[in-house]
């Protein structure tokens, strides 16, 4: 739905009293979502996404909200914040949830129970046509008099909550309960006293009527969201049901009942629409109406050769030949004599077959599985030849085919290829194992032995030539953009296998392509020291201009494509922090180094820290490596904290311990790094604070005091813990360097770790967690600096 339609929809649904809840859901159908509702408040004047949980007024907490939204029961004044409709959706979908079966992970799909939760489909009642016969006025309905002829009048009223409305020198009518036919002639006769040429026709009235009213009706039972509902007086009990929500997993669908003044007018089947299109159960409904949805009395899953597979809910007397008219009947494949049914009993399951005879009068039970099995694939006069003829397939025992001979002509005979003095037939045996024949075909063939006569279900494989003769794949590798093994054929060429790999890749090198080949000569008697020949060509365009053109393949070459020296990808770099021109940057040469970077970024602000300037470097295929191996020890060490070991060192940057005041300074000099590929420099605002973690009373981050030494601000945590290993404590700065000591020099935005004391071998967890902090803060910043790069 488009932003003014789905407008429009809620202005008339309100008109017509229906409850937010149900307009709601009704939009959920249409396929209107949270993100499209938050642009029409916006668009509609009112507060925009920052005030997004202030967008609606609320009346209602978000439990209540949700409460009414269960149960149906919200007024017409609730209205709801986006979040507030989001908690609905969340709700719907977990109502749908109670589909699920027990049986395995599998989803219950009972036939029907979905038809009032489909989007595309509301029942939504017309309202645009002629006023029915049937339709009795009743209080908010608009009425709209009519006189003309003689006499001209327009008079439009709302029967009030009495029945009745007031027309000037009549006085009050009474109208409720009234058709449109009976009001009609009351009102001709009330009008004569007003307008006296109304009996001899001098002057005509109608009445019609005009806006409608809303009627309330109540659902009951194994619905969705029982409850009661404002609908449209011209509302069907299918249109009631799809504003509950539909029935849930136990509700029945053949046995619906609608309650009038405490009498039973109808039982609806839904399976006469669903299966026969039929709406003469789907009653008008009308104020005060109670529509009772109860348990399904059975419930029986049908499988297998089926056109439609799927659980139904069969009533009292129904059969199993009902259940099949209701799945869509058999399948062609199916096997039409009998189908198994499994039941539980007593507590116990059990196994029936039923034959295609008792289908009529198998009555099923709730909970019943049937199964209808696939004819077998078995064929009594099918035979198969394949390999070296022209025509390989299946063909049919019959009058001109009998024998091997026979078959063979069948075929549009031999090729050329074809090997004759050995064949294959494939027999099956009486106890339906397999057995190979031995067929001399030249000798069948010019009459030298008898032919064989043919049965059911033999293959005849003829082998060609070629295929006696042992073969390869060839490989190839490198710079091609479909690189892998193919399949040899006669004749193939260089050229050829570059076209069906897909051509070369944009850093292949035409300088030199390599080709190996391997050396076979069975008649060899002693073992030689070569043990491939090799080749090199030049290529253009995917043709061969400095070697032998055309160069012919052979089974088991391994082609290498190399990548040319010439072909450098971009390298990209990012700059993030206090610089005026942040952001991702290609390297110029491979020797750019952090003063280049800062210089192209427009240098550094005045209200950067240059001392706490850090940069993170993505880990090569290398440094992945030791990094596993170091997870691997850490593991083996930390017994039960293996897992909070791993959360911590899986991250594939890690930090570079830089000084970028020092290589500002002096640019080339040692401290000025050359940049790789996927390096981020970070230069910070100034951070005032320290902090202290670990084993310490209180882990807590402190204003930073010039000249303050290690043990003041280990103080300003409370001291060290009881199991605190002080000898150990380190200082990591922003930077990325590390110091240990008491006598660490301390720096703003540094952080103190002081470590626990350890009863056994290796690191403790608390240490892994410090060695990974700088990791798992590099892992955070990931996807921004990736961004940056690309």
């Amino acid at each position: 739905m488009t932003d003014r339609q789905v407008v429009e929809y809620i202005k008339t649904a309100s008109a017509q009293g229906k409850s937010q809840q149900t307009i709601g859901r009704e939009l959920l159908a249409r396929g209107v979502t949270e993100d499209q509702l938050r642009r029409i408040q916006s668009s509609q004047g009112k507060p925009s996404e920052k005030n997004e949980k202030q967008d609606i007024n609320v009346e209602r907490s978000k439990s209540d909200v949700k409460s009414a939204a269960i149960n149906g029961t919200v007024g017409e004044s609730t209205q709801y914040s986006t979040s507030d409709f989001k908690e609905i959706v969340i709700e719907e979908q977990r109502m749908s949830t109670d589909e699920l079966d027990v049986r395995g992970s599998n989803v219950r799909n009972i036939f029907g129970h979905n038809i009032f939760r489909n989007r595309n489909l509301t029942f939504e009642p017309n309202e645009n046509l002629a006023t029915p016969d049937d339709y009795k006025l009743g209080p908010g309905d608009e009425v709209v008099i009519n006189v003309w002829g003689n006499n001209e009048d327009r008079i439009r009223q709302t029967i009030s909550p009495e029945g009745r409305i007031f027309v000037t020198q009549i006085g009050p009518i009474y109208l409720n309960g009234l058709t449109i036919e009976q009001a009609n002639e009351l009102i001709r006769d009330l009008f004569a006293s007003k307008y006296a040429d109304v009996a001899d026709e001098g002057s005509d009235i109608s009445l019609t009527l005009g806006n409608l009213r809303t009627i309330q009706v109540d659902i009951m039972g194994e619905v969705t969201t029982p409850g009661t509902y404002r609908i449209s007086p011209f509302s069907t009990l299918f249109h009631a049901l799809y504003n509950a929500g539909g029935t849930t997993s136990s509700g029945s669908l053949r046995s619906i009942e609608v309650m009038r003044n405490g009498r039973k007018i109808a039982s609806s089947d839904i399976y006469d629409y669903l299966f026969n299109g039929k709406r003469s159960n789907d009653i008008r409904l009308q104020e005060g109406d109670v529509i009772i949805v109860p348990t399904y009395d059975r419930l029986v899953e049908v499988i297998g050769e089926v056109k439609r597979p799927s659980t139904y809910e069969l009533k009292k007397g129904e059969t199993l030949s009902d259940l099949i008219k209701y799945s869509g009947g058999m399948k062609a494949t199916a096997f039409t004599n009998r189908a198994s049914v499994d039941r539980v009993i007593n507590g116990e399951k059990t196994f029936a077959i039923i034959e295609s005879n008792d289908f009529e009068s198998t009555r099923l039970d709730d909970g019943d599985i049937v199964n209808i099995g696939k004819a077998i694939d078995i064929y009594d006069n099918r035979v198969e030849i394949g390999g070296a003829v022209f025509r390989p397939g299946y063909y049919a025992i019959d009058s001109e085919v009998k024998t091997i001979k026979d078959l063979v002509k069948i075929a549009d005979g031999l090729k050329e290829d074809a090997f004759l003095n050995r064949a294959q037939l494939f027999r099956e045996t009486d106890d339906k194992n397999t057995k190979i024949i031995p067929v001399n075909l030249e000798k069948i063939l010019n009459g030298s032995i008898p032919d064989i006569k043919l049965q059911k279900n033999d293959v005849l494989v003829i082998a060609s030539k070629n295929d006696m003769e042992p073969k390869g794949d060839i490989l190839i590798l490198g710079e091609i953009k479909l690189p892998g093994k193919y399949s040899y054929a006669q004749n193939l060429t260089l050229e050829d296998l570059i076209v069906q790999a897909g051509g070369l890749s944009e850093g292949a090198s035409y300088a030199i392509v390599d080709i190996s080949r391997r050396i076979n000569n069975p008649n060899a008697t002693k073992i030689g020291n070569r043990i491939s020949n090799n080749y090199k060509l030049t290529i253009k365009d995917g043709l061969i201009i400095d070697g032998k053109p055309g160069f012919i393949l052979e089974p088991n070459d391994i082609i290498d494509i190399r990548r040319s020296p010439g072909y450098v990808p971009q390298r990209r770099v990012a700059i993030i922090g206090e610089v005026p021109f942040e952001g991702g940057y290609s390297l110029a040469t491979r020797n750019e180094r952090i003063s280049d970077l800062v210089k192209r970024a427009g240098g550094v602000s005045e209200y950067a820290y240059i001392r706490g300037a850090s940069l993170s470097r993505k880990m090569s295929d290398e440094e992945k490596a030791a990094r596993d191996e170091v997870l691997r020890l850490a593991r083996s060490t930390s017994g039960n904290d293996s897992i909070s070991i791993q959360k911590v060192l899986t991250s594939d940057r890690y930090s570079v311990g830089i000084e970028l005041d020092k290589a500002l300074a002096n640019p080339g000099g040692p401290d000025d790094l050359v940049l790789k590929d996927g390096d981020a420099l970070v230069v910070p605002e100034m951070v005032n604070t320290v902090k202290i973690s670990g084993d310490v009373l209180y882990p807590n981050t402190v204003i930073f005091t010039p000249g303050k030494k290690y043990k003041y601000y280990v103080e300003q945590a409370g001291g060290f813990g009881n199991q605190a290993n002080k000898g150990r404590a380190f200082v990591v700065y922003m930077n990325g360097r590390v110091a240990r000591g008491k006598n660490a020099v301390i720096e703003p935005g540094c952080h103190i770790i002081v470590p626990s004391k350890q009863k056994g071998k290796g690191l403790s967890v608390a240490e892994w967690l410090a060695i990974g902090t700088s990791a798992a803060s590099l892992g955070t910043m990931g996807a921004t600096i990736s961004n940056l790069i690309k």
